[in-house]
This record gives structure tokens, C-alpha cells and sequence, in this order.
């Protein structure tokens, strides 16, 4: 790989003479103590220069974005006063780069903001020498990873949740099935009906916990796959129509279906745009009062398929809003609910897949409208 300035900038045999200036003007550039600084200045990561005294002599902008502190407020003072935070001490990572035991380290850590906040940081190390490898300062590169923590955090938990569900799940089927591998012959029938009843139900449920997580798992690794064949949406949402009929009913509430004569046919996988649907359909029921209704409307407009799942039920507060397609996010609403928030992460990827898009707009207590767009010609064509 080309490393020096002749190597990344050197003219093929056929080049114009007329490269010529755009060559220097470069090499100019690059030679520009000025150039470095615009670039240390516009990185995304905080960096911070000390001299061999670990006094602060750079701070770009977004270590003062990370720390809180401005460039002025921290320039001359020692680092440790600035990045306070659990290496400091003993475990510095400036330490070994300092003695020249090590040239680079990178660790993971947390410092204490201006605000007393403990923000957790990504720091890379480095020492700063000068042509005799005499030893001129350091300079650390700070990475926030707040966010980064947050989800491992939620996938801790996810993984938790799902462990004690499935188990409570297991535990209650192997239960009710000794019981009636003991008694099969003098039980009553109508009490061996409950107990398989039960089992039926939660074997279901872990149906249904495995597919959430596998789900979870493919979309996590970006391998979400998603077989494309002709489907007409008016059949896909007509048969949804009629097995929700039954689930709306017994929750106490209307289902209406309100669609163009015709709709398009698209390309599209069936079972995944079935499961958009059923995920979106089943929130409706499960945040509806009763007596409410949710309407399944569709129709084509310019050259999308548009399809809204409207329901007149608790609505979404404005605070979850801006995450409601959020990989494990629950809302307000889902806190006392079953659930991994994983439904409309899965949705969102799902259409996104068929090179879709969808939004949602709620207002609280009054209800909420889903809307699908999918385009009506091949995702891949798009």
C-alpha cells in the first residue's frame, strides 16, 4: 500500500503534464502544519496532546464535546486533572507509553465529565518522539461509547428476560406433563382437556420467543434474508382480515378493512410482510380499549403500496416516539407487558429490506396510525 506522498500522488506513464500543478498543490497542502490542524480539528473523536509533563498543549473540538471543558479552560493543565476517571493512577495508559515499554495502548474506561457525569470512553494512546526517539509528549484519541454500553446493557437484559421467560415457559409444560403421565388413567377428562389446553399455550409461546430472538440474531448480523416472489397484497391482507376477525372480537373490539378494488401486485416475500402485518396488527389489539376500532386501510399511490394500521387506543407519548423502531426499546406502555422490544425493530428492518420505509403517528390516549410504503416494483430494483 502506498505510504508516502510520491507513492500515493506518482503519475502513470500516460500522465498529462497538465497534473502537474494539482501534484504540488498537494504535496503543498499536505507539508501545511495548518492542514494537520484543520484535520485534528474536524475528527469525530476527541483528541487529546500532552507534552512529557502531561500537560494539555491540544484539545480539539470534540474533546471538548466529550469532557465538557473548552480548549481554554484545560490548555497547561495536567491531565489527570481533566480526564479524571478510573485509569488514572497506576492503571494510566500513558504510563507505559511514557517508559517506551509500549507504543500504542487502547483501553476501555469511564471519565468524569465537567458536569460530574461519568461518560464511558474508548481512549487510544500513543507517544509522540521526535527523530532520535526522544520522547516529545503523548496524544490520546477519545471515543464515546455511551451508546455502545447502552445496548450491551439491553442485550443483557434482552438475553435475561428471554432466559427466564423460556424457563418459565419449560418449567410449567414439563409440570402439567408429568402430572398427566401419572394420572392419564384416572383423571378427569375435562381437567386432562385444561391441562393440554395449557401446554398447547405454551408451547406457542416459546414458538414464539424462539422466532422473536432468531429474528433478533439475523437482523443483528445484518443477514436478514428475504425471499422475493410475486404477491398480491389484496389476498395477503384479506386472509389477515379474517383471522383477526376472531382475535378482535374476543378482546372486544371492530376490525374494518378499507382497501382499493384492485391492488398491485408486488415482489415481495409473503411470510416476512405477513409478519410486518400480524406485529403491527397485534399491538393494535393489545393497546386498544375496548369497544375501540382498528381499521386496516390500503391503497397504491404513487407507485407505492401504502398500507395504515389505525387503531383508537392508548396512543405512544411523545418521548418514545422518536424511538419507537428502536431495537429493544419499550415505551411507557410496554413496561408492565410481555415483550423484548423487538417487534418493531424486526418490522422496521423487515420493510426497509423490501426498500420500504414506515412512520407512525399517535396522539396519546386517542390512538396511533402505522403506515407501510412499499414500493411497487423489486426492492433490488430500486
Amino acid at each position: 500500500m502506498p505510504s508516502t506522498t510520491d507513492e500515493i500522488l506518482a503519475p502513470n506513464e500516460n500522465a498529462s503534464e497538465s497534473a502537474k500543478p494539482l501534484r504540488q498543490g498537494i504535496e503543498d497542502l499536505m507539508n501545511d502544519v495548518n492542514f494537520y490542524k484543520f484535520i485534528i480539528q474536524s475528527l469525530p473523536l476527541g483528541v487529546v496532546v500532552m507534552d512529557s509533563q502531561l500537560r494539555i498543549i491540544g484539545f480539539n473540538p470534540s474533546a471538548e464535546k466529550i469532557t465538557g471543558y473548552k480548549a481554554a479552560q484545560v490548555i497547561g493543565r495536567h491531565c489527570g486533572e481533566v480526564l479524571r476517571g478510573g485509569m488514572c493512577g497506576k492503571n494510566c495508559p500513558l504510563k507505559p507509553v511514557m517508559a517506551q515499554v509500549k507504543s500504542f495502548v487502547q483501553v476501555e474506561t469511564t471519565i468524569m465529565n465537567k458536569r460530574d457525569e461519568i461518560v464511558p470512553v474508548r481512549i487510544s494512546t500513543a507517544g509522540l518522539f521526535d527523530e532520535q526517539s526522544h520522547l516529545l509528549g503523548a496524544v490520546e484519541a477519545l471515543a464515546d461509547i455511551s451508546h455502545l454500553k447502552i445496548l450491551e446493557r439491553q442485550k443483557a437484559n434482552l438475553i435475561s428476560m428471554f432466559a427466564h421467560d423460556m424457563r418459565s415457559s419449560v418449567t410449567g409444560i414439563h409440570g402439567l406433563g408429568l402430572r398427566l403421565l401419572r394420572k392419564v388413567d384416572g383423571m378427569d377428562p375435562e381437567k386432562q382437556q385444561k391441562y393440554l389446553e395449557v401446554i398447547s399455550k405454551e408451547a406457542s409461546k416459546l414458538e414464539s420467543l424462539v422466532d422473536d430472538f432468531l429474528e433478533f440474531s439475523r437482523i443483528e448480523a445484518g443477514g436478514l434474508k428475504l425471499n422475493f416472489t410475486a404477491t398480491s397484497p389484496d389476498k395477503e391482507l384479506m386472509e389477515l382480515y379474517e383471522l383477526y376477525q376472531t382475535r378482535a372480537s374476543e378482546a372486544g373490539l371492530h376490525l374494518k378493512l378499507q382497501m382499493d378494488e384492485v391492488l398491485p401486485v408486488i415482489e415481495a416475500d409473503p411470510n416476512r410482510l405477513r409478519r410486518v402485518f400480524t406485529n403491527l396488527l397485534d399491538n393494535a389489539i393489545k393497546f386498544s380499549k375496548e369497544n375501540g376500532t382498528i381499521t386496516i386501510q390500503a391503497e397504491e399511490r404513487e407507485q407505492e403500496l401504502v398500507v395504515r394500521i389505525i387503531d383508537e387506543g392508548v396512543g405512544i407519548e411523545p418521548e418514545d416516539l422518536p424511538h419507537i423502531f428502536d431495537l429493544f426499546h419499550r415505551g411507557h406502555a410496554m413496561e408492565k407487558r410481555e415483550g423484548f422490544g423487538l417487534g418493531l425493530a424486526t418490522v422496521k428492518a423487515i420493510v426497509e429490506g423490501h426498500g420500504g420505509r414506515i412512520s407512525v403517528t399517535s396522539e396519546l390516549g386517542k390512538g396511533s396510525v402505522f403506515t407501510v410504503f412499499l414500493p411497487i416494483r423489486r426492492a433490488s430494483e430500486k
